[in-house]
Parts: structure tokens; C-alpha cells; sequence
């Protein structure tokens, strides 16, 4: 028996794709919600820059929770610093979320695939490292957006998102090559999912959009699975799951936003929160 949560990490709202599916698989386990929202957005940092943050930011996380496994809910951090986080950590699990690059060469049919992450995501070495391994015979466009993101969070926070913004940051993924068409995007972020029913209707054409949400928490329960092999079952947790944001300050559209999706963000939550004040 353990209250020990699992931890859910992103730079905002877009590990909530990944905890919708989370909660799916592991209905019995509590959860700890921490959003960066003070270093939102991840895209545009300098790497070693956004390495240092991303550590200390877990240095104080782990011994303030003592989650049983933390969940790198963002393509972005997890290319840049999950080998730092293992040789940081030693003891403690991570699973990172790193594009779908894989199942999209073994899906395609026309051979054409694009990568949309933000512009971290799509510069990073172990990004080229992943297409050169698994889709050396597709062709792979890798599509940099500085705005889905921040599209994103406006869209769940406020119910409405401009669709021609949305049309002008996936334009780029549409080509056709040798009387052959993109037929597979693969969303190397986790806000995207939130915006693709837009990215349907204003698509040239149809495309598999391919979201790695449910593959993430399959690998976080496969561990856990692990884990629990040699301790007794885990019982449903008596305390709720909750919303940490690094900011301090969740204004009142996120508030109800993180309630939707069934997370506490309560005074002593926010109060919480008081100590990240030095990384904003």
C-alpha cells in the first residue's frame, strides 16, 4: 500500500493529454500536477539554460512529493534533459515523451511523414537521432511552430482559438512529392492534441495525427507494474490529485480548467507553489 503520487510534469496545460490517459490506465493512483507555467514556453530557451532550470525545478519537486515516478509530460524538456535527470536522480524513474517517429515510419504509406513540435523539439539532435534509427526510408519534415503551444493553452483556458493561426503553423507539414501526399503528422507536443479537431478542419487533406498521450502512460504503468511486483497492491488514494504551478499564481480560467480535469488547486496548493518563486 503507497500514497506515494505519480508526478506529471510540462511547461503549461499540455501533460493534461497525457493524464487524461493516465488516469485510464491507473484509476487507483493519485497524481501531482506541476506546470512551469513560469518558464512557459520551453520552445524558445537556450538549452543549457532550460537543463539547469529543469533540475533545480526537480531537485525541490522530488523532495517535496516523493512521487513514486515522475512523468516528463513535454517533448521539448524530455530530448533536452532526461539523460541529465536519470544521472541526476539515480534512484528515481522518469519517462520522458519523445516523438512518435517510430510508429509513424511503420504507419505511412506514402512515405511521407512531418514531425510538428515546437522549435526546441524539432532542432534537437536526438530528434534526427530518432528519424536516422527508425525512418531512414521516409521522408521527414520536421516543422518548428513558435505559436501551437501558446494557441493551445488560450483555446482550453478560453473555449476559442483562431483558426487561421492554426492553419498557418501546420501548413508547413502538407508537401507532396512525386505525385505522393503527407499522409501522417506526428504531434511532438503534448499541448497539440488539444487543438487537433482545428488542424482537421483546416488540413489541405486528411492526415493521421499521431498522438503519443496513451503510449506514455502505458510506459509509465509498465514500470510502476514493475515496482509493485515485490510490494502489496496499491489501494485507492484518500487524498485528491492536485495542480501545482510554478508561478505562484493560477489565474481563474486555469483554475477551473484544472478542476475540469479533476485537479484540486487549492489555497494550500498555491501556497505550495510560494518556493518556485525564485524560478520565475
Amino acid at each position: 500500500m503507497t500514497d506515494r503520487p505519480i508526478l506529471m510534469f510540462d511547461s503549461g496545460i499540455g501533460g493534461l493529454t497525457v493524464l487524461r490517459e493516465a488516469r485510464v490506465l491507473m484509476p487507483d493512483r493519485r497524481f501531482v500536477y506541476v506546470a512551469d507555467d513560469a518558464g512557459f514556453p520551453y520552445g524558445a530557451w537556450e538549452e543549457p539554460a532550460l537543463r539547469e532550470r529543469v533540475l533545480a525545478l526537480f531537485a525541490d519537486l522530488l523532495l517535496r512529493f516523493d512521487p513514486e515516478i515522475s512523468v516528463i509530460a513535454c517533448n521539448t524538456a524530455s530530448t533536452l534533459v532526461m539523460e541529465a535527470l536519470r544521472e541526476r536522480f539515480p534512484g528515481h524513474p522518469f519517462v520522458g515523451t519523445v516523438p512518435a517517429i517510430k510508429p509513424a515510419a511503420e504507419r505511412t504509406r506514402s512515405g511521407l511523414v512531418s514531425v510538428l513540435g515546437t522549435p526546441g523539439t524539432v532542432k534537437r539532435q536526438y530528434t534526427r537521432d530518432l528519424i536516422k534509427q527508425w525512418a531512414s526510408k521516409c521522408h521527414v519534415r520536421l516543422v518548428g511552430s513558435d505559436n501551437l503551444a501558446a494557441l493551445a493553452e488560450t483555446y482550453m483556458r478560453d473555449g476559442f482559438v483562431d483558426e487561421e493561426a492554426v492553419r498557418a503553423e501546420t501548413a508547413p507539414c502538407f508537401i507532396e512529392k512525386d505525385g505522393a501526399r503527407t499522409d501522417i503528422v506526428v504531434l511532438a507536443c503534448t499541448h497539440y492534441p488539444f487543438l487537433v479537431n482545428r488542424m482537421r478542419k483546416t488540413a489541405p487533406w486528411p492526415v493521421d495525427w499521431l498522438d503519443p498521450a496513451e503510449a506514455i502512460a502505458r510506459r509509465a504503468l509498465s514500470l510502476l507494474a514493475v515496482k509493485q511486483q515485490a510490494s502489496a497492491p496499491v489501494t485507492p488514494p484518500e487524498r485528491a490529485d492536485v495542480a501545482i504551478f510554478t508561478s505562484g499564481k493560477a489565474e481563474f480560467t486555469t483554475r477551473r480548467l484544472m478542476q475540469g480535469f479533476g485537479l484540486s488547486v487549492t489555497d494550500s496548493a498555491a501556497e505550495q507553489s510560494v518556493s518556485f518563486a525564485s524560478f520565475a
